[in-house]
């Protein structure tokens, strides 16, 4: 753990979910899901605190016995389909602070990006550390670039490019970089992340991080791609 700063992780863990049932609990590979994210935690040795919401309470105990230090019950009205995912953030940070005390940075895991590694989760605090940002994004570069290849369709059916830019772009990498975010990792200062409304503030900054560690599981398709992945080291 960073000595000069207090850092919380948080991992936000529903039980529902429309495209793969119950998906943080699912086995992948011999471990449940949620335990990928909770051991690069631990891994990483980043943290004064690990706390796992959830609304449920299987979810709950399998996170204390796979990492977790603490955990908070999601209220109900935080854990639908429909349900931003910021207010459960803040809602975790500050059920956890009210045992253990204020923090100086939050990172939050996503319970479903199981292929980052701990470096990832250093390298993006480090970027925090090192600029004068207030939050940090993980991504990996784009498919698809609204300045070269990406289109809108308007209302009468006709298609344009989304971003179209003063001097037309005839190759890609002639175009400004830019990233799929990945969902993975999201750093925070703490006021930032209590008293911003949006993800997205002045000085928001990105750490890159490769295709191969930043697939995100939302359906049947995706396990099997992990599982896949992970059986051939692919995210090593």
């Amino acid at each position: 753990m960073d000595q000069t700063m207090k850092v919380l992780c948080t991992i936000c863990a529903r039980a529902g979910s429309r495209g793969v049932a119950n998906k943080n609990l699912r086995l992948i590979n011999g471990l449940p899901l949620i335990a990928y994210s909770l051991r690069q935690a631990v891994e990483s040795k980043l943290f004064s605190q690990i706390a796992v919401s959830s609304e449920s309470p299987e979810i709950r105990d399998t996170a204390l016995a796979h990492g977790a230090t603490f955990v908070v019950d999601r209220p109900a009205e935080m854990a639908s389909d429909t349900a931003p995912k910021l207010p459960a953030i803040r809602h975790c940070v500050e059920t956890t602070e009210r045992e253990f005390g204020q923090f100086d940075i939050i990172i939050d895991l996503d319970a479903t990006a199981p292929l980052r590694i701990a470096a990832d989760i250093i390298g993006a605090l480090e970027l925090l550390k090192q600029t004068n940002a207030e939050n940090v994004i993980t991504g990996t570069p784009a498919h698809r670039s609204p300045y070269f290849n990406l289109v809108e369709q308007d209302e009468d059916g006709i298609v344009h490019l989304s971003k179209p830019l003063k001097d037309v772009v005839t190759r890609r990498q002639d175009s400004p970089k830019c990233f799929d975010m990945n969902a993975s990792i999201y750093v925070w200062r703490r006021d930032a992340l209590l008293n911003n409304p949006s993800l997205f503030v002045s000085s928001t900054r990105l750490f890159e991080m490769p295709r191969e560690r930043s697939l995100d599981i939302d359906s049947q398709a995706d396990f099997e791609m992990v599982e896949w992945m992970m059986s051939k080291g692919s995210a090593k």
